[in-house]
């Protein structure tokens, strides 16, 4: 269920927020939609393709954090080595209506208990609330190009299912379906005229960052593979 309002100096003076990643607070996502202005931050460690939207059929581009349903390999990397994090993990409960600020009331990261208040005593938004406000204006335009990136793909027919298959050390084997990535063989195969409009929109630059980003699947499966390895006994202190 979700409650969401418009942000209010007034009515919400009081409210607080976990902005903590957290996998019960709404980061246990193997798999989160991401905008075009990111791309060169997130091709350093995740790998970026494409999926489906559910409910339109829609194709949107997201981040691959992890194997199984609700599993984020990287949260504890986001939580201690301030790895960046994609803008739909970092804005939290937040969304936008028109030119507004939105909140989701029923979000567990809003919470009495949060690190985060929204206001100071004045009613000015805190400083933790300028840097979402100010995350959120990256966003609107950013996921507006990452909609004209996209079109423009399937209008050249460069995008092309692809399954992700991993084996892992405790002998089991993961395959992951549903995602799409672009077709090296189509992309070679477009006219000069056509790759010269990818490159003057700087599109060329988001599918060599996109088709790069596919090396970090290894990473990820290694990230899994500590996870088998057993754990040293902690020594004992006096």
């Amino acid at each position: 269920m979700t409650h969401i309002v418009i942000l209010n100096t007034e009515l919400h003076r009081k409210l607080r927020v976990h902005a903590q990643p957290a996998l019960e607070l709404g980061d246990n996502q193997r798999f989160v939609a991401v905008a075009v202005n990111e791309f060169a931050l997130l091709a350093l460690h995740y790998p970026i393709l494409f999926s489906k939207d559910a409910d339109t059929g829609q194709f949107y581009c997201g981040v691959m954090l992890g194997f199984e349903v609700g599993e984020n390999l990287f949260v504890e990397a986001h939580r201690v080595e301030n790895l960046y994090r994609p803008l739909n993990l970092q804005r939290g409960p937040f969304y936008t209506s028109g030119e507004d600020l939105a909140i989701d009331l029923d979000n567990p990261r809003v919470s009495a208990a949060g690190e985060q208040a929204l206001f100071d005593e004045a009613g000015a938004p805190s400083a933790y609330l300028q840097a979402v406000m100010g995350l959120m204006r990256q966003l609107k335009p950013g996921l507006e190009r990452t909609k004209n990136f996209i079109a423009t793909l399937m209008e050249l027919k460069l995008i092309e299912a692809v399954t992700i298959k991993s084996h892992f050390d405790d002998g089991s084997y993961r395959e992951v379906t549903g995602l799409y990535t672009v077709s090296p063989e189509a992309l070679m195969g477009l006219n000069d005229a056509a790759v010269l409009n990818l490159f003057r929109r700087g599109y060329m630059q988001l599918i060599y960052l996109q088709c790069a980003s596919l090396d970090h699947v290894a990473t990820l499966t290694q990230i899994k593979n500590r996870r088998f390895l057993p754990q040293k006994p902690r020594r004992s202190v006096g």
